[in-house]
C-alpha cells in the first residue's frame, strides 16, 4: 500500500510539472516549423507517438481484464493503477521517440522533398544560436524551399537546377551557419576584416535567398514557355476560331431557304 502510494504521488508529481512544462512551452518541445517539410515531418513523430501510446492503453485494458477474470475483479485500487499506468505512458509518449535531426552532411541526400524537409529541419535546430535578423531570413527560407521543392519534383531529373540547389542548399548553406556558429558568442559583434560574424551571417542568407529566388524563376519561367509552345501548336492545329464551325454550319441551310 505504501509503494502504491509513493508511486501514485510520483506519476500526480511529474504530471504536475508536465503540465507546468507545456503552459511554459515545455522542455522538450518542438521548435516551430519554418516550412511544410518539416512540419509534415514532425505531424509524422506526433502521429507515430499517438500510435504507441494507443497500444499501450490497448495493453493496459487488457492486462486489467485478465487480472479481473482471474481475481474475480480489479476492484477501487486495480482501478487507480489502470489510470497512473494510462497517465505514466501519456507522460512517456508525449517526449518520446524524440524527433530525429538531420545532420548537415546528410541535408543533400534524397529525393528533393527530402532534401527540402531536412534542411528545414536543420536550419530550425540552429535557429535559437542566430541573431534576430538572421532568424528572420531563415523564417522566409522556409517559405522559399517548399516552393523549390514542389518545383523540383516535376523538373527533370538532368535539370542543372538541381545540381546547382543541392550544392547551395546542401553544401553552401550549412558551411556558412556552422562557420558562424563555431564563432565564439562573445565575438559575433566584434568586427574583424571590416564587418562582424553577425553582419556577414546575414548577408550570406540574404544571398541564398535571393539565389533561391532565382532558381524558383528559372524552372517557372521554363514551365510557363513550355506552356506557351503548346497554346501555339493548339493555335496552329485547330485554327483560333475553333467554336465557329459549327454555328456557320448551322446557318447555312436558312440563308438558302430564305433565298
Amino acid at each position: 500500500m505504501n509503494d502504491l502510494t509513493r508511486d501514485s504521488d510520483r506519476l500526480i508529481s511529474e504530471g504536475r510539472r508536465l503540465r507546468d512544462d507545456n503552459r511554459n512551452g515545455g522542455r522538450h518541445r518542438m521548435v516551430r516549423s519554418i516550412g511544410k517539410g518539416s512540419a509534415q515531418a514532425k505531424l509524422k513523430l506526433w502521429a507515430k507517438r499517438g500510435g504507441m501510446f494507443a497500444g499501450a492503453v490497448l495493453a493496459i485494458l487488457i492486462a486489467m481484464a485478465i487480472a479481473g477474470a482471474v481475481l474475480g475483479g480489479i476492484g477501487f485500487w486495480g482501478l487507480v493503477v489502470a489510470f497512473f499506468a494510462a497517465l505514466g505512458a501519456a507522460i512517456l509518449f508525449a517526449n518520446f521517440p524524440r524527433l530525429s535531426v538531420p545532420q548537415a552532411d546528410d541535408l543533400n541526400k534524397g529525393t528533393p522533398r527530402q532534401m527540402v524537409a531536412r534542411t528545414e529541419l536543420w536550419l530550425e535546430q540552429q535557429r535559437p544560436a542566430l541573431p534576430a535578423p538572421a532568424v528572420q531570413l531563415v523564417d522566409d527560407l522556409g517559405v522559399k524551399l517548399d516552393i523549390l521543392g514542389q518545383q523540383l519534383e516535376t523538373a527533370p531529373a538532368g535539370h542543372d537546377a538541381i545540381r546547382d540547389i543541392r550544392e547551395l542548399v546542401g553544401e553552401t548553406l550549412p558551411e556558412m551557419v556552422q562557420s558562424y556558429t563555431r564563432v565564439p558568442p562573445a565575438m559575433r559583434r566584434e568586427e574583424h576584416v571590416g564587418a562582424t560574424a553577425d553582419q556577414r551571417l546575414v548577408e550570406g542568407l540574404g544571398k541564398i535567398s535571393g539565389e533561391i529566388d532565382a532558381i524558383n524563376r528559372k524552372i517557372a519561367d521554363g514551365a510557363l514557355d513550355d506552356l506557351a509552345v503548346q497554346h501555339r501548336y493548339l493555335g496552329y492545329r485547330y485554327g483560333e476560331g475553333a467554336g465557329s464551325g459549327p454555328a456557320d454550319d448551322a446557318g447555312a441551310p436558312q440563308e438558302q431557304a430564305g433565298s
